[in-house]
């Protein structure tokens, strides 16, 4: 049986703090794992060896070697129960398997190789944020804690970090957290229920009939970047608030018989969406720029997955810093970006006195489970008459 001893290493330099490390033995091997706890020689007596009452830092120094011995033993304690032979070596790759930065990192692996690339640049914007504060010093699960996390949060608000983002990283630092619990690494012990994990309302970023008409009006013949901009920005509006990572993806299979069938990106919930002449007439404007393209857009050039995501994000950027140079020359306060029509749309139909109902089921919402038992009783022809009803309405302000 292997066994574990919490060691003290002094630092050569006199008044400088030396390191705490932990020596595995096992059938006359040894091995150390250098810890990132760093102890002067009378807090080591203290936290150690119990000479004195610990305050708040040695108890909390404490608590971390305690936890990672706890997880060197369920380790050893794994591998012994295998009934297979093992060495101190093992042990060792075991304990940097349960440690969160090498996790994360493995996790966001798997990802490219499943093409869920979105999701592995979200979590390693979140690995390269935790490594900052931990300063590229890994930690094994079992020392994440509630003081861990607490600091981690204070590290991420002294750098001026809005608090949805500061939720976004704590969301899934506690989701790579959970998956540790449930695969034994760690036991539960809810590090994250003193932080915020929700999500604040943002400005609104919606404009009304008026904005979009003087939009559709804007003289933009000598800029055909800037045209395209607005059709996209137009397109996404008609089709009910279509986000732009399912417009640049959009197929010309998607539209058979004057409907347009597609599933959005970010639910996987099916859309259908009848063609009214406005969005046929923008479609029609590409046709010849994508002849030899599956898609209904000049946007995306390849079906590979990593370059088509690749492409998308380049895309995504320079149609946003259009759409600013579009705000700037309607003269707006608040400028337009790739969410305004999603949210312009909604408030168009809500001023028409669409019922919330229909609004929900034409933008595809699945996150009130209320509202959606409601939705799931809905014809689709509704919805497709709440959009003929905005796009007339649009039409009037155009005539006046």
């Amino acid at each position: 049986m292997a066994t574990v001893k919490v060691k003290f290493c002094p630092s050569s330099v006199t008044g400088k703090a030396g390191t705490v490390y932990y020596q595995l033995t096992h059938r006359r091997e040894k091995q150390q794992i250098a810890s990132d706890i760093c102890l002067l020689p009378d807090q080591w007596e203290t936290v150690i060896r119990s000479t004195a009452t610990p305050d708040d830092a040695t108890d909390s120094l404490q608590k971390r070697i305690n936890n990672d011995v706890i997880c060197l033993k369920r380790i050893t304690d794994r591998l012994e129960k295998s009934n297979e032979p093992y060495s101190v070596h093992d042990i060792v790759r075991q304990w940097q398997g349960t440690c969160i930065l090498a996790s994360m990192q493995a996790q966001i692996d798997r990802l490219h190789r499943c093409k869920c690339l979105g999701t592995a640049r979200n979590y390693k914007s979140a690995l390269n944020s935790f490594s900052r504060f931990r300063q590229g010093k890994d930690l094994p699960f079992c020392a994440i804690t509630e003081e861990v996390i607490e600091e981690y949060n204070a590290f991420l608000t002294g750098r001026g970090i809005s608090r949805n983002t500061v939720s976004f990283y704590m969301r899934i630092m506690r989701a790579v957290y959970n998956k540790a619990v449930r695969e034994r690494l760690a036991e539960q012990k809810h590090p994250f229920q003193n932080v915020y994990t929700g999500i604040d309302r943002t400005c609104k970023r919606a404009v009304n009939g008026k904005v979009i008409s003087e939009l559709l009006h804007l003289n933009l013949t000598r800029s055909r970047s800037l045209e395209m901009a607005r059709d996209l920005f137009l397109f996404s509006f008609y089709t009910r608030g279509m986000a732009f990572v399912d417009i640049a993806r959009l197929r010309k299979s998607n539209i058979r018989d004057g409907i347009i069938r597609y599933e959005r990106r970010k639910t996987g919930q099916p859309l259908y969406i009848r063609m009214e002449p406005c969005i046929k007439a923008i479609l029609d404007r590409y046709a010849e720029r994508v002849q030899n393209l599956p898609y209904v857009f000049p946007i995306l050039k390849t079906e590979e997955p990593e370059a088509a995501y690749k492409q998308y994000t380049i895309a995504l950027n320079y149609y946003n810093r259009l759409l600013k140079k579009l705000s700037d020359m309607l003269g707006l306060e608040k400028g337009l970006s790739s969410y305004t029509p999603r949210h312009s749309w909604a408030t168009v139909a809500r001023d028409s006195n669409i019922p919330l109902s229909v609004i929900s089921a034409g933008m595809g919402h699945t996150s009130e489970q209320t509202t959606q038992i409601y939705l799931t009783m809905l014809e689709n022809s509704a919805i497709d008459s709440a959009n003929q009803k905005i796009i007339a309405s649009l039409t009037n302000h155009i005539s006046s």
